[in-house]
């Protein structure tokens, strides 16, 4: 680890860290360094002895200012999670939107990676198409989405040692707390792939200390993550040479790629024990046993990544919603989060309430924010000039399904009036013979029975509906099978 992890601390600014309500914890782990100064933790060891502790759900940093008035930069934030017991997980995140979601489920920082970027920002494989700049940029983006630290993948520093140093200072200006870098040649591509090719012993340390000049003459402390893949294209025994060559050269942490086996995993971590080591769990069949946080703590490892889970997952969900969009109807609610929730995620709930704090005019007209839907009308008005009044609330009327549908059919006031009392059952059963939709909508509101099954658009639902009104009870309105061959039936009721 870098000795500028730690830091000499004065008597009394000792004392006033202990005397701080938050120093019982055994480290202040913080995620969000882009507003004033956090404390950081005083370091009494470069390593912490190897400790066993139970692995528990990830927890969210909170900001903490402290009284030695240092700001804390995310390689600082990332330094203490390489400090801290335990091992820890970091999925992959590839653009602002997956990077934002880690946050919010709580992990302590997050990676990116080449192989997802690559596939959802060129929709290319991870054969060396993206380019440094491209990196770099969707890079900035990532970071200044979160405020965890994010480790960024620096590939084989796209060229020579010179290329190298021009990638870290790069990625240390994007934000980034750390950097992947590999001894791949060019084109280089995904270590669990076939061919992989490496370059020499001596460029490969050269790269490495290219990275720590580079760093050095930047001021910086960004966590330099030495890579070899040189197990899958050489053997065992040449990666654990470069990886104790890495470590000698100043790396931060030591990584060999595609580890075949637990005892090969095993092998690596007794290689310069006091340097962290991170493990790979490629999902869906890469060439590391996958492994639970216990056990590849258990092992050695310090740093654990998942590279695939959210493109993955992505990448499902997306052909799943296509399938169905393909065969007349929406995806089920069940399977996406509701529009509300998606706002949330995205922030404009925040941005609403910022926005307050700019309005300048008194005449505004404000959408309804909270629940709009295509039936509400709002007029939002200000009148207290013409009563000669100082400015109050605004008038507000508005008309809402409720209200609307306090009418029949026919205009009378009857609330039960025809068929603006009954409700329709729209189910949808798979041909698996697994249903996939079971709603209720209110009968009168045809247009939003197409928007949830697009395949009815094409129905008379309103002759339907008139034939069907003076019954009593339930009945099928529409039994049929769609283009998919799922069985689509609307009952009144």
């Amino acid at each position: 680890m870098n000795p500028s992890s730690s830091f000499v601390a004065t008597r009394d600014q000792a004392l006033s860290v202990f005397n701080h309500p938050f120093s019982q914890s055994h480290s202040f782990l913080v995620s969000n360094f882009k507003n004033g100064s956090f404390l950081s933790p005083i370091n009494t060891h470069t390593r912490r002895p190897k400790t066993h502790t139970s692995f528990t759900t990830p927890k969210r940093f909170q900001p903490i200012t402290g009284c030695l008035g240092e700001r804390n930069t995310p390689a600082k934030a990332l330094r203490q999670i390489l400090e801290s017991p335990g091992a820890h997980q970091g999925p992959a995140c590839f653009d602002g939107l997956s990077a934002k979601l880690v946050e919010r489920a709580g992990f302590q920082y997050c990676f990116t990676s080449g192989f997802s970027i690559s596939a959802a920002r060129l929709g290319l494989p991870d054969t060396g198409f993206i380019s440094y700049g491209e990196m770099v940029d969707q890079g900035q983006q990532i970071t200044q989405a979160v405020s965890i630290p994010v480790i960024g993948d620096g590939d084989n520093g796209y060229g020579n040692a010179m290329n190298v140093k021009r990638t870290v200072k790069g990625y240390i200006r994007a934000g980034f707390a750390g950097i992947i870098l590999e001894d791949q040649v060019s084109p280089k591509a995904c270590g669990h792939t076939q061919g992989r090719k490496v370059v020499s012993r001596e460029e490969a340390v050269m790269r490495i200390k290219a990275a720590v000049d580079a760093r050095k003459e930047s001021g910086s402390d960004i966590v330099i993550v030495a890579r070899t893949d040189s197990r899958q294209a050489l053997s065992l025994e040449e990666s654990l040479w470069r990886s104790r060559a890495f470590a000698d050269a100043g790396a931060d942490v030591l990584f060999i790629d595609a580890l075949s086996s637990k005892e090969e995993m095993k092998a690596f971590c007794e290689v310069s024990p006091l340097v962290p080591k991170m493990a790979n769990m490629l999902e869906g069949g890469g060439k590391t046993p996958i492994l639970s946080p216990l056990e590849l703590e258990e092992i050695g490892y310090k740093l654990v990544a998942y590279p695939l889970s959210l493109i993955g997952v992505s990448i499902r969900a997306m052909q799943d919603s296509l399938t169905a969009l393909n065969g007349g109807r929406i995806p089920p609610p069940g399977s996406m989060p509701s529009f509300e929730e998606i706002k949330e995620i995205l922030g404009f709930n925040n941005y609403y309430e910022e926005e307050k704090r700019y309005a300048t005019s008194k005449y505004q007209l404000y959408a309804d924010r909270e629940g709009s839907n295509a039936y509400s009308i709002q007029r939002v008005r200000d009148d207290s000039e013409q009563r000669g009044q100082s400015p109050q609330d605004p008038v507000v009327e508005v008309i809402t399904p409720d209200v609307y549908t306090k009418y029949g059919a026919d205009g009378s006031r009857d609330p039960f009036s025809g068929i603006w009392s009954r409700t329709l059952r729209i189910k949808i059963t798979g041909r698996d013979g697994f249903e996939k939709l079971d709603v209720r909508v209110p009968a009168g509101f045809l247009e939003g029975i197409t928007n949830i099954v697009p395949a009815l658009g094409g129905v008379n639902l309103k002759a339907l509906l008139d034939d069907a009104a003076e019954e009593v009870g339930g009945k099928v309105l529409l039994d049929f099978n769609d283009t998919m061959g799922d069985r689509i039936q609307v009952f009144l009721e």
